[in-house]
């Protein structure tokens, strides 16, 4: 029994500067992390080294599949380029939690086929879990059946991306503005299809509704780990001023209903810097 929770990033301009690694600081205070950088390309073995040197063993990473796989080339003809990718992922080991295959919004019911062969094909070994945006996934019941079916063959998950508190109202700053325009606007979904659900969900500039919007989470985190299920939720809000506390929050409400759950690591307070006086 297992929870892991995080953000879309490990460092932000608006959470305190360390003097030490960014990556262990935020580390100190989180468990998982997204791993969107691997999306715009494949970073060398060493960079990853140094990501698993600066993590805790207990630390996850969920680590985007490259444009160049995932939006370029359309998981077609890929072999190559996704080897050379999970080569470079391998230092970090255990703490590699999933491969994040997001693809495009235009990728529709219709290209299942190509989800499904490429899976197949995926070296095993890796854990895969798949984000898709089309709203036929979500609105057709048939289509949503087919897409589960291609990932149970492989034991791989559906990442949902909750917004459904996101769009509860209208747009109150320009980062929830942007938001609407860049974040899919799908129903919520709440299925689990393997033993490691990953949910990214995301609120408002808000915390009061953000924390208010997430309550239906913190009760399906506490259903999943009574199932024996390791869930990994990732916190998200349009600025991610608040992102990093939030997690922090999220995780204290479920284990104030499951104890058992592993505390998350108390960060370290760090020095002050020297003064005059």
């Amino acid at each position: 029994m297992r929870l892991h929770v995080g953000c879309a990033q490990w460092t932000h301009a608006a959470w305190p500067q360390p003097s030490r690694s960014k990556l262990e600081w935020y580390a100190s205070r989180c468990n998982a992390v997204e791993s969107n950088t691997t999306f715009y390309a494949t970073p060398a073995q060493s960079t990853v080294a140094g990501w698993t040197a600066q993590t805790p063993p207990d630390f996850r990473f969920v680590v985007k599949l490259p444009q160049v796989i995932s939006h370029e080339r359309r998981l077609t003809g890929v072999d190559g380029e996704l080897r050379a990718f999970l080569s470079a992922i391998e230092p970090l080991a255990e703490r590699n939690h999933a491969v994040w295959i997001q693809v495009p919004a235009s990728f529709s019911p219709t290209d299942l086929g190509t989800l499904a062969a490429f899976l197949h094909h995926a070296p095993r070994g890796y854990r895969y879990a798949v984000e898709v945006r089309h709203p036929a996934f979500f609105d057709d019941a048939v289509a949503a059946g087919q897409l589960e079916r291609v990932l149970g063959r492989v034991d791989a998950e559906w990442i949902p991306f909750d917004t459904v508190t996101l769009f509860g109202r209208r747009p109150t700053s320009y980062a929830e503005r942007d938001a609407w325009m860049k974040k899919p606007r799908v129903v919520r979904r709440t299925r689990a299809l393997t033993a490691h659900p990953i949910v990214r969900y995301i609120g408002r500039d808000s915390v009061a509704e953000t924390v208010e919007g997430w309550g239906y989470l913190v009760e399906q985190v506490v259903n999943w780990l009574a199932e024996g299920r390791s869930p990994t939720i990732f916190l998200h809000t349009p600025d991610n001023v608040e992102a990093l506390n939030l997690a922090r929050r999220f995780h204290s409400a479920v284990r104030s209903a499951v104890p058992g759950v592993e505390p998350l690591p108390e960060p370290p307070v760090d020095a002050a810097p020297p003064t005059l006086f």
